[in-house]
């Protein structure tokens, strides 16, 4: 009787380890995870420029690499509504 309660508690637990959360994640709404890697793109970015941006004021430069940080997440979000809206209303009533 242990043995059956074991399995079902490694089935519980590798169906809901971090890993599987994020790849179900990532299949259910891809542009969320592609929206999170664009805006640590942009924040590496501004890192390394922030030691050759020359005369800019340091506000300046944040405030310029907080709109792309942002951008590229409003980006990747309004793409990923519009695919789910694809999906929803042009490919699902075909059935």
């Amino acid at each position: 009787m242990s043995s059956g309660q074991e399995s079902v508690f490694t089935e519980y637990e590798t169906e809901t380890s971090q890993t599987s959360k994020l790849l179900r994640k990532f299949k259910e709404t891809p542009f969320v995870p592609i929206g999170m890697a664009g805006f640590a793109t942009v924040v590496g970015y501004g890192l390394y420029k922030l030691k050759h941006r020359g005369d800019m004021k340091m506000s300046l430069h944040l405030i310029h690499m907080r709109v792309a940080a942002q951008g590229f997440v409003v980006g990747a979000i309004t793409c990923g509504v519009l695919y789910s809206m694809f999906q929803e209303y042009v490919v699902k009533p075909k059935e």
